[in-house]
């Protein structure tokens, strides 16, 4: 993934190692290299020791994604928003075409749990949930697929 960085006020500041970089941004060393590895943070300089020294930007990049990531969009598309989010000659309309399809999406899937709730709803109300062994939820489970 290429991108323009942007520039700002959030550029200039002391070098912090992963573990504060993590700490300061709200998610684990481990997801951090995660994301390095995918691309979504750009390559750190590194201390003299050897260890990654991360700024304000890469700990701004950071949060970014675990907003991203906290409002359900996959990987992928937090790549794509983060390279917009560099990108100050980006067109909104990226963006929202983002997350127009990740609305969409949710839409689809929040239906199909509704309709899980109904069926499961309907199938404990069917059952008696006393000593006997008939059970509707079972047989339900047991008989043929749904069409």
């Amino acid at each position: 993934m290429t991108a323009l960085v942007a520039t700002d006020e959030a550029d200039t500041g002391p070098a912090a190692s992963i573990g504060e970089a993590a700490r300061r941004s709200g998610v684990s060393v481990r997801m951090v290299r995660h994301y390095e590895a995918l691309g979504l943070l750009p390559p750190v300089p590194r201390s003299a020791g050897g260890y990654r020294q991360y700024g304000p930007r890469e700990v701004h990049t950071l949060r970014f994604i675990r907003r991203a990531r906290a409002l359900g969009f996959s990987m992928p598309e937090i790549a794509d928003l983060v390279g917009l989010w560099h990108d100050r000659a980006r067109a909104s309309a990226q963006v929202r075409h983002i997350a127009q399809a990740h609305v969409d999406d949710l839409a689809r899937r929040i239906a199909d749990l509704q309709a899980m709730q109904r069926t499961l709803a309907g199938l404990v109300a069917c059952c008696q949930g006393d000593a006997r062994p008939d059970c509707p939820i079972l047989d339900d489970l047991a008989g043929p697929a749904p069409r």
